[in-house]
């Protein structure tokens, strides 16, 4: 039950506005409010979760805060106040400690690197499941790819089936059916990579989330009939001791069917899930930094270490014109920069950039 305690407005026939409140003491988000004035939304109210007032914030919590609900123990912590004349308030300075390029080089390294382990361990058949998700050309696939290629070298040294496969584009049920069959034993991976189809379809997602049950024995079944599979021997039932990556760009949480929403979040619950996002424009050209400096970036071109720098920073001065920040788009430029040693940056400009 709620009570809310509406602000008396009376003064000798003269309408006195009460429009802002002053905390004397309160809490926000476990931060301590002490006699703070703000304007005010809505009075006292006493509901299951507590007492509160709700005031405009004005930014004193962060930008991202506007109206905010205040925790008070009783009416005698707050007082209702004319706001006509009430002093501007403003968050106390917190310190603001800088990061370098270096040491957000090192922090974005980080977490490509636990990319790395983590694929290893699902390589290995340590870890079922495991979910990699970010914006595109980041480098996402890249790191999946290479610890997958090493896995199936002595496979191809020894003219054996490969035990790891990746699956790129799209994919019906059915199909993901067989392709799990096929790599259903022990320390078989199958990668799915911007294969987004079977995410997005009630009957896939039923087969994957057999497949990456939490139990000890893991059966899927197919008990529709099936030409296809009968044609290549393939059972209605099996047992699934494999291993699987997904790579997508997705945003599970963004999903607008809640039925498919509670399918993906059954899903994500069964994997280990490893968010790549950068959220800044820096992280990006600082991640293109860091993949060139160890080698790899631009390891199938002939070029100085100046060329490289050249097209690096080529990419941070129009970072805002650029179709995308990426390592696609590094490359992209590089072709370029191959072509035409003189004449890149113009070609940049009409291929790579949006019309202004």
């Amino acid at each position: 039950m709620l009570f809310c305690y509406n602000i008396h407005i009376d003064s000798n026939n003269k309408e006195l506005k009460l429009n802002a409140i002053r905390i004397k003491n309160g809490v926000y988000r476990n931060r301590p409010v002490n006699n703070i004035s703000f304007k005010l939304v809505k009075g006292y109210t006493s509901g299951a979760k507590g007492n509160y007032v709700t005031v405009d914030s004005d930014g004193y919590f962060g930008p991202e805060f506007k109206t905010v609900r205040i925790r008070v123990d009783a009416i005698e912590d707050f007082e209702y106040i004319n706001g006509e004349n009430m002093e501007q308030q403003s968050a106390p300075a917190v310190p603001v400690v800088e990061e370098t390029d270096e040491q957000a080089i090192n922090r974005i390294r980080e977490r490509f690197d636990i990319l790395t382990e983590m694929t290893k361990a699902t390589v290995s058949g340590d870890i079922r499941a495991m979910i990699v998700s970010g914006p595109p050309g980041v480098g996402k696939s890249f790191g999946v790819e290479q610890e997958i290629e090493k896995s199936c070298l002595f496979d191809k040294l020894a003219g054996k089936r490969l035990r790891a496969e990746v699956v790129k584009g799209s994919a019906t049920p059915i199909g993901l059916y067989q392709t799990l069959y096929k790599f259903s034993d022990e320390n078989c991976v199958v990668v799915f990579d911007d294969c987004d189809s079977i995410l997005l379809d009630d009957v896939a997602l039923n087969l994957l989330k057999g497949a990456l049950d939490s139990g000890k024995k893991r059966t899927i079944s197919w008990l529709s009939e099936s030409s296809a599979l009968r044609r290549e021997g393939i059972p209605e039932r099996f047992e699934f001791k494999g291993s699987v990556i997904f790579i997508t760009n997705l945003k599970f949480d963004k999903m607008k069917s809640q039925k498919l929403k509670d399918h993906l979040d059954a899903l994500q619950s069964r994997c280990h899930y490893l968010d790549l996002t950068l959220d800044t424009m820096r992280d990006k050209i600082l991640r293109i930094q860091q993949i060139a400096k160890d080698g790899v970036l631009f390891a199938d071109y002939d070029f100085e270490e100046e060329a490289q720098t050249e097209i690096i920073s080529f990419m941070d001065t129009n970072q805002s014109r650029l179709r995308e920040v990426s390592l696609r788009m590094a490359l992209k430029i590089a072709d370029l920069r191959k072509l035409s040693s003189n004449n890149w940056m113009r070609l940049a400009e009409t291929t790579c950039m949006k019309v202004a």
